[in-house]
């Protein structure tokens, strides 16, 4: 498979070691160095394009591969709020759009296991909360993964009306940490007067989420339409 790689900070890096790892051909790197570069036919020599760039680009590289007719996989965080501007972009052009909130592919258990515990646990006597940990260069607070798990919560659990960062009446607590290097912490915690229920995922380093867009990589060259990582996971159920 040839890669397209829009973004070749180090995330961009990790995913060109694990797509070579994966016997697939880098024809195309992208920074902002050399965006200006950037046309069509460039783009349309891969097969599939990664995107892990800046929250300000993200919607325009995305775009950008649509209308070249090259799936594009987008891993940066941060620019959610035009999620439906995308979505319906991708319907109308009948394109490939692949939404990854969370490419570490071992983390997929700890959705699967949240939306079961969710969904026990909608109706007991617990307090839920999520708490999530980054590096101090992650501009997006809370994370992808937490509001998708936070969102998860939500669908079972009507004690709550939404999210919101640390404490509001009514509101799913979710509190944000960012120190140092750490790649990526979430904890989902339930507590009562009597006991306390975690399910929690630490990630130790980048190369979890650089074979997880590969992963995804792989799986939109053959699904056309618009896709959250999640989908993945069901496809193998």
């Amino acid at each position: 498979m040839k890669i397209a790689l829009l973004g070749y900070g180090k995330m961009g890096k990790e995913v060109e070691a694990a797509s070579l790892l994966h016997n697939h051909e880098i024809v195309l790197k992208i920074n902002s160095e050399n965006i200006g570069q950037l046309s069509k036919g460039m783009l349309q020599q891969a097969d599939v394009a990664i995107e892990f760039s800046s929250p300000e680009n993200a919607l325009i590289n995305a775009k950008f591969c649509i209308d070249a007719g090259v799936p594009v996989v987008i891993g940066t965080t941060g620019w959610y709020d035009k999620l439906e501007n995308l979505k319906t972009y991708t319907i109308e052009k009948k394109c490939f759009c692949h939404i990854c909130f969370k490419f570490q592919y071992r983390s997929k258990y700890i959705f699967l296991v949240n939306d079961l515990l969710a969904g026990l646990m909608a109706k007991q006597p617990y307090n839920a909360w999520l708490e999530e940990t980054h590096h101090i260069n992650k501009k997006d607070k809370p994370s992808g993964t937490a509001i998708t798990l936070a969102n998860d919560i939500l669908k079972y659990n009507k004690k709550y009306d939404g999210w919101s960062l640390n404490e509001e009446p009514h509101k799913l607590p979710v509190y944000c940490e960012r120190i140092d290097e750490v790649t990526g912490t979430h904890l989902v915690n339930y507590r009562s007067d009597d006991d306390t229920i975690e399910i929690m995922h630490h990630a130790f380093n980048r190369r979890g989420f650089a074979r997880g867009a590969v992963t995804a990589a792989e799986w939109i060259v053959n699904h056309k339409g618009f896709f959250e990582f999640r989908d993945i996971l069901k496809s193998e159920l």
